[in-house]
C-alpha cells in the first residue's frame, strides 16, 4: 500500500469517519459550479492538446460511483467525456484475453474516458461471486500492473478511484432503492447477492490494492458516506492531478440575424403539448 494511505490508528483505514457535518445543498451547488468551470477548461485543454485521459471508478455497491460520474459530466460534452459502463461479457468475449474487451474504449486524442466499473470487475465482483476462479483472479492481479504501465506509456493519463461507503450507509442507500420508484432500476439481483458478502468484498479489495496500487498507477480512496463532499473532493483531486491549462479562445460575438424578407409564420394547425405546469 502507498504510504499516504497508512495512518497510525487502531481502526481500519476504511472505517474512519469524518467529524464534519453533512454539506448543505446550497454550499454543494456553489462549490460544484466552480468545479464545473474547471472541468470545461479541462475539456477544452484536452481537445486543444490531444491529451488522452482515462478515469476508473470502482467501489462497493451503493458507494456513489454513478453520482460522481453524473456530477462530472453534467456540464461537459458527452463527445469528449465518454462514460463506459459495459454489460456482462458475451460468450465470445468470455474467450478473449480478459482486458481485451476494455481496450477499444480507451481514450484517443482529445478524449476523456470514464469507466463506471472497469477491468477491475475481475478483482471484485467476478472473484467474490464465483464468475472466475481464484487462479484467474490471481493471474489478473499479477498482469494488470503491466497492462496499466503500457497504457500510461502510450500517453494516457490514468487515474483510479475507489469509493468506500460504510455498512450502515450502504444499507440505507440500498433500502432507498427498494422503496423509491425513481431508483428501482439501480437495484439488481447482483446487488442483493453481493450485499450479504461484505467481508468477502473487503478481502478482495485488500488483495486488489496490494497487487495494483503501484507508483505508476496508484489507487485513490474516497470516503463517500457524504455523497456531496465525496463528489467535490474527487473532482477537485482529479483536476489537481491533470496538468491542464486555460487554452486560447477567440472572442465570440453573435452575428446579426437575416432579414425576414416577407416570411410569415405558417397558419397550419400544430399539435401542442398541453401546458399542465
Amino acid at each position: 500500500m502507498r504510504k499516504e494511505k497508512v495512518e497510525n490508528s487502531s481502526r481500519s483505514a476504511f472505517d474512519r469517519r469524518g467529524n464534519h457535518e453533512r454539506m448543505s445543498r446550497k454550499q454543494y451547488e456553489k462549490e460544484l459550479a466552480l468545479l464545473h468551470v474547471e472541468l470545461v477548461k479541462l475539456q477544452e485543454w484536452a481537445v486543444y492538446t490531444g491529451a488522452k485521459i482515462c478515469i476508473v471508478f470502482e467501489g462497493r455497491d451503493g458507494a456513489g460511483k454513478g453520482g460522481v460520474i453524473k456530477a462530472i459530466t453534467e456540464r461537459v460534452s458527452p463527445r469528449i467525456f465518454r462514460v463506459i459502463a459495459l454489460p456482462a461479457p458475451t460468450e465470445r468475449e468470455k474467450t478473449q484475453m480478459y482486458v481485451q474487451r476494455y481496450l477499444p474504449y480507451l481514450p484517443a486524442a482529445g478524449e476523456i474516458t470514464l469507466f463506471d466499473r472497469s477491468w477491475y470487475n475481475r478483482a471484485g465482483v467476478e472473484r467474490v461471486m464465483g464468475f472466475c476462479t481464484d487462479e484467474q483472479a490471481k493471474a489478473f492481479l499479477k498482469g494488470v500492473p503491466l497492462v496499466e504501465r503500457a497504457i500510461i506509456d502510450s500517453g494516457v493519463i490514468l487515474l483510479k478511484y475507489w469509493l468506500e461507503v460504510g455498512q450502515e450507509e450502504q444499507t440505507r442507500r440500498l433500502e432507498e432503492r427498494i422503496h423509491d420508484e425513481r431508483k428501482i432500476w439501480k437495484l439488481s439481483p447482483m446487488d442483493l447477492r453481493s450485499y450479504s458478502r461484505w467481508y468477502d468484498y473487503s478481502r478482495a479489495r485488500d488483495d486488489m490494492f496490494e497487487a495494483t496500487d503501484t507508483n505508476h498507477a496508484p489507487w485513490y480512496v474516497v470516503r463517500s458516506d457524504d455523497k456531496r463532499r465525496a463528489r467535490l473532493n474527487l473532482i477537485s483531486h482529479l483536476l489537481t492531478n491533470i496538468p491542464y491549462q486555460a487554452v486560447p479562445r477567440e472572442t465570440v460575438k453573435l452575428p446579426e440575424r437575416q432579414k425576414s424578407e416577407g416570411y410569415r409564420e405558417s397558419e397550419r394547425p400544430l399539435r401542442h403539448v398541453p401546458e399542465r405546469f
